[in-house]
């Protein structure tokens, strides 16, 4: 599933990152388009063979990386997980479909380690989100590493790995404030308690019981200039993106809380063609499962730097 999470803080003046949660209407959050929760929109139905499999897709598994080349599905517009840049960097790999440009971000590092495990050459294929599977099962593209995570739906359409990077919603408040030692969300009763607008950042706070649940503030910024000027007690912020904001806000804390939020862990995984050789998705997840957390926080705070404005 798709998720808002912090691309930068007010001081550096970038706008909150495009993954949100649908409203409860059911419409994307801040500018994410018609991604969300949306799942990447299965094949079209095909004719099988008596075994169960149809030809696309035994086409599309036997070609992965057969040209010597990984092609791999994103938006390249979704920063931090990834983005467009125009000049070449030990970070990025090619836009194949868009003339003289790069990709960089977490996806793409990832996806760089897994090419390199197939001694491949990686490529970005530059799609709308919700053509990503299409894409996939089309043989456009061998993999999709995109901000992607598996769900029921998704799970009947493609095989997906394990997860490279899980996110999770925490609660930030000062260090000065009478909430600072809470654990439960009893320690918080009474609290005015913020959130990003058409998110689950906001709408997880109504699990908190006996708090003022504010009217949420349309971006990521706008949450914290409002802790920071003291007009909530608590804010709901990206896990990952923690060190980053109390590098800038040394005075935020982070609460310990032992009761955590329900649904609210967001992990990301690759996909490939549905029934595709087990070897293949094994050493893709001998990669993924390789990067040790401290790497994975590593390479999320360096994306979250490089990023752009």
């Amino acid at each position: 599933m798709r998720k808002t999470t912090p691309t930068a803080l007010p001081s550096t003046n970038l706008a909150c990152s495009r993954r949100g949660f649908l409203k409860l209407s059911g419409i994307s959050a801040v500018g994410m388009g018609s991604m969300m929760f949306l799942a990447g929109c299965g094949p079209a139905a095909q004719e099988t063979d008596d075994a169960g499999s149809t030809a696309d897709d035994t086409a599309a598994t036997a070609s992965f990386g057969s040209d010597g080349m990984l092609r791999v599905g994103m938006e390249a517009a979704y920063a931090p997980y990834n983005w467009q840049v125009s000049e070449e960097s030990e970070f990025t790999m090619p836009i194949e479909n868009v003339s003289g440009a790069y990709a960089d971000g977490y996806d793409v590092q990832v996806a760089k380690l897994i090419a390199e495990e197939f001694d491949l050459d990686p490529v970005a294929v530059k799609l709308d989100f919700s053509g990503l599977i299409d894409a996939l099962n089309s043989g456009q593209i061998d993999i999709i590493c995109a901000g992607m995570s598996v769900d029921p739906e998704r799970a009947e359409s493609a095989d997906f790995s394990n997860s490279y990077i899980d996110d999770d919603i925490v609660m930030i408040t000062t260090e000065d404030s009478p909430y600072v030692n809470a654990t439960t969300f009893a320690d918080i009763a009474g609290a005015t308690v913020l959130g990003q607008a058409a998110t689950m950042y906001d709408t997880v706070i109504d699990q908190i019981p006996d708090v003022t649940h504010a009217t949420p503030a349309e971006t990521v910024p706008l949450v914290i200039e409002n802790l920071a000027n003291g007009r909530c007690d608590i804010i709901t912020y990206s896990m990952l993106s923690v060190p980053k904001l109390i590098e800038q806000y040394p005075n935020f804390v982070e609460l310990q809380m032992e009761e955590k939020f329900e649904g609210s862990a967001m992990p990301d995984n690759a996909a490939i063609v549905k029934g595709s050789d087990a070897e293949i998705m094994d050493r893709i997840n001998a990669v993924i499962d390789g990067i040790s957390e401290d790497e994975r926080q590593d390479m999320w705070n360096a994306c979250m730097d490089r990023q752009p404005a």
